[in-house]
């Protein structure tokens, strides 16, 4: 898996040519093209004590079942649903519940660590990659695939409402198979 782009906060240290960035955020691609972020080095998996940094960090108590569905979302870059993410525990043999893994994710978006992506009115995905950005979604194979900002331009935009102002722009869009 390699780097395609990375970003660092400052609270993790400034990203120089010269040394290498040990805490930062990934954008890579995984093998069926879906992009995401890891927050590490690519090649290392987060440890245990990395998520609960990450967990203080985002004001998250830590609960062996969160530790749980962290180490699966954030194993790679990629994007989950619930769904896969319960079979996922089940294949490690966890009883994490249903109810817990969704209440899980819930959190997880609200604090900011995962991005919902809503990708119709019953699907949801969470991408570890948490600054505005577009997708594709294959409704025949149900996969989500991120789209290099670089590659959505708008040549105008309507003009806000009074009172208010543009807080992001994110495009879904919606592709199946030619035949």
């Amino acid at each position: 898996m390699s780097p395609v782009q990375a970003a660092c906060s400052p609270e993790i240290g400034p990203k120089t040519a010269d040394r290498p960035v040990e805490r930062c955020r990934w954008l890579s691609m995984d093998g069926f093209g879906l992009y995401s972020v890891q927050i590490q080095s690519p090649g290392v998996t987060m440890s245990r004590s990395d998520i609960h940094a990450l967990f203080e960090q985002y004001g998250i108590l830590s609960t062996p079942q969160r530790l749980e569905v962290a180490e699966i979302l954030l194993e790679k870059p990629q994007h989950m649903s619930a769904d896969q993410i319960i079979d996922r525990l089940r294949e490690t043999g966890s009883s994490v519940s249903k109810a817990t893994v969704y209440n899980t994710l819930n959190l997880f978006g609200e604090r900011g660590i995962v991005k919902e992506v809503m990708v119709d009115p019953v699907r949801k995905f969470y991408d570890s990659t948490t600054h505005p950005h577009h997708h594709f979604y294959n409704v025949d194979t149900g996969e989500l695939r991120d789209i290099p900002d670089e590659q959505v331009r708008f040549s105008e935009l309507p003009p806000m409402p009074e009172g208010t102002r543009r807080e992001s722009i994110e495009v879904l869009i919606r592709i199946r198979g030619e035949g």
